[in-house]
């Protein structure tokens, strides 16, 4: 969405500022012992930056003529390409804002927009940053070929050291420089953007329903570690697991047989023992004694 609303601007404020630059040169040449001489020689030159194709007359101060002089340098190739991208990278960002306004729906369907919305921005993205580094290092050279120490060098009459060679004014450079400045901005910009565009990608929603491999493993082994060390304090050793489990099972059916053979005595009728019979005769005397009974109580 940022994209939408800054792209537009600074791609405008980029292609606009290099490619609608003028600059202006005036040198003045003084030849010694008051000969003919012009006070002003106007240079003129601007996008895109074909030096080569500039020229002015200078006197000569030996005779009463001129001479046409060119200027040293062809930087349109930088320029040019430079307003391409950017030209281009308006229009696209238009289209970009009409799509996510007005056909939202379509632009989400398939998955065929937000991906193909991710591979021009990452285009346009090197490409800001390609033609933006080439403008400003042309740019540089610019500067260099219009200096008017430089400019100076190239009249005959300001080589001789008799004659007199000033410059009365210089070009402004604070265009072009805005315009290196807006390129980068640009690139930061469509850089930046790139995030934005592949969050609307399937590939980011995959990767977020489905977590990586390693991801999965790592929570996988931190839940076993943590699954061990609580195991470790509520259960024993695995070497002594067997036995005990076995003393388990031993200790669980002897106290079965317990319980059985108490519930056989719980049913059990109670034994008695009643002692030895005894028989008195008419006299109340002990006659004959049986066997004693003894009856136990439960």
């Amino acid at each position: 969405m940022c994209m939408v609303i800054f792209a537009p601007i600074f791609a405008i404020c980029a292609f606009a500022t290099c490619g609608g630059y003028y600059g202006h040169l005036q040198v003045k040449v003084d030849c010694a012992g008051r000969r003919p001489s012009n006070l002003s020689i106007n240079i003129d030159f601007g996008y895109p930056f074909r030096l080569i194709d500039v020229h002015f007359k200078a006197p000569l101060c030996e005779a009463k003529r001129e001479e046409i002089i060119f200027l040293d340098g062809d930087f349109s190739s930088a320029s040019q390409f430079f307003v391409t991208v950017g030209v281009f990278a308006f229009l696209y960002s238009l289209l970009a804002t009409i799509v996510y306004v007005f056909y939202q729906n379509n632009y989400l369907k398939n998955n065929r927009g937000p991906l193909v919305d991710f591979v021009v921005t990452s285009i346009f993205s090197f490409m800001w940053l390609v033609s933006s580094c080439c403008w400003a290092k042309s740019l540089s050279d610019i500067k260099t070929a219009t200096n008017p120490t430089q400019v100076l060098l190239l009249i005959s009459a300001c080589r001789a050291h008799e004659n007199k060679c000033t410059a009365t004014q210089e070009p402004l450079w604070s265009r072009p420089n805005t315009s290196v400045v807006f390129g980068f901005v640009n690139v930061v910009l469509w850089v930046g953007n790139i995030w934005f565009v592949f969050k609307e990608t399937g590939w980011y929603k995959t990767g977020q329903r489905y977590p990586t491999r390693s991801a999965s493993g790592k929570r996988h082994s931190e839940m076993r570690q943590r699954l061990y060390i609580g195991s470790s304090f509520e259960q024993p050793d695995e070497g002594f697991g067997p036995q005990l489990s076995r003393q388990g099972s031993f200790n669980q059916q002897v106290n079965r047989q317990v319980s059985f053979n108490e519930s056989q005595v719980s049913l059990s009728l109670p034994h008695a023992y009643l002692g030895k019979p005894v028989i008195y005769d008419r006299d109340n005397k002990v006659a004959s004694q049986g066997p004693m009974i003894i009856v136990n109580e439960m």
